[in-house]
């Protein structure tokens, strides 16, 4: 029986190699790199992937991020390719090879047809002297050092790094094609994140007494207080109808206490940011979330049609508490 200290130490031998495999792809992203991004996202075509073996399952994968974040691909099998599939493949799309010797036979004809087609091609491939190399318009290099495999056959390292090349080139799409969490769910509509950004503010915003509130004309230590109450990060101020008149932040706080001004004697109206970021209780989730991010807050309080305070919206009222979301936060 192998000893449990050898299985841990084989095991993290294994993930240092794909490791470092990944690292040294970060040196090979060159203009190659940049020509294939700009070539999909001017192309009125689709993505086909193409690959047999590891590769293939790879190339799967890489068609499945893509069509989930707004790049249109298909998966190609080269041995169904020959055999009729390829009539899929037309001059405006754009066929991805992948590789990793850049000699495998079966790929052979299916380069040789869509070359015919007019259609370009980008080979991903581990050997950049290869025939696959020498035919294919752009070629990016996934090569590696070694395998995790000890005898150097199954294709470990290899795989792991086309697929990371992989994910390089869809997420670098999506910021070129500005596709947006409002676009997320028509592409997961069964998702649990995809649900929740088609439901409107009114369906997570706070409301009642959880909202921090305070009357105009209140003392800022009152609203302080209110702060610290309800611990959100801020305070409304409303006048005695309801209607919103400003918001105080525990920012605010803060850069009154670094600029020496006392809270004694001081009403929160002169204090407050007047015409707070507000939204309508009726606006999608989707758009309250792509809102955020273009005006870098994190939550918005929510008025009816006659400025009267309905709630407040939280970006975690949005996601779920341990969601996360790039978003930086200058409020």
């Amino acid at each position: 029986m192998i000893k449990r200290q050898n299985i841990i130490k084989r095991a993290k031998e294994v993930l240092k190699i794909e490791a470092r495999s990944i690292l040294q792809l970060v040196d090979k992203i060159d203009d190659n790199f940049a020509r294939a991004v700009n070539l999909i996202c001017k192309s009125k075509g689709r993505v086909i992937i193409t690959g047999i073996g590891k590769s293939g399952l790879i190339g799967r994968k890489i068609v499945a991020t893509l069509t989930s974040t707004g790049t249109p691909a298909l998966f190609l099998h080269p041995v169904e390719g020959i055999h009729g599939d390829l009539g899929i493949v037309t001059r405006g799309d754009i066929l991805l090879a992948i590789s990793n010797s850049g000699e495998t036979g079966e790929l052979m004809p299916i380069i040789n047809s869509v070359r015919h087609t007019g259609a370009p091609i980008i080979a991903f491939t581990g050997n950049m002297t290869s025939t696959l190399a020498r035919v294919s318009d752009i070629v990016i290099d996934v090569s590696v050092e070694k395998e995790a495999c000890p005898f150097g056959l199954a294709p470990t390292s290899s795989s792991t790094a086309a697929l990371a090349i992989g994910d390089a080139l869809a997420i670098v799409l999506i910021d070129e094609k500005q596709f947006k969490e409002k676009d997320f769910y028509r592409f997961h509509p069964g998702g649990n994140l995809g649900t929740r950004l088609r439901e409107t503010v009114k369906d997570a915003m706070i409301t009642g007494k959880q909202i921090p509130k305070i009357l105009a004309g209140k003392s800022v230590k009152k609203a302080v207080r209110e702060i610290n109450a309800k611990n959100v990060g801020f305070v409304l101020i409303t006048d005695k109808k309801n209607k919103l008149l400003g918001i105080f932040t525990d920012g605010d706080v803060r850069r009154m206490i670094s600029n020496g001004i006392s809270f004694e004697g001081k009403i929160i109206n002169e204090v407050m940011t007047k015409n707070p970021q507000t939204i309508d209780e009726n606006i999608s989730l989707a758009q309250t979330l792509e809102l955020m991010q273009k005006k870098e807050i994190t939550s918005f309080a929510v008025v009816n049609g006659k400025k009267e305070l309905k709630g407040y919206i939280h970006l975690h009222d949005i996601l779920g508490r341990g969601g996360s979301v790039n978003i930086s936060v200058n409020q």
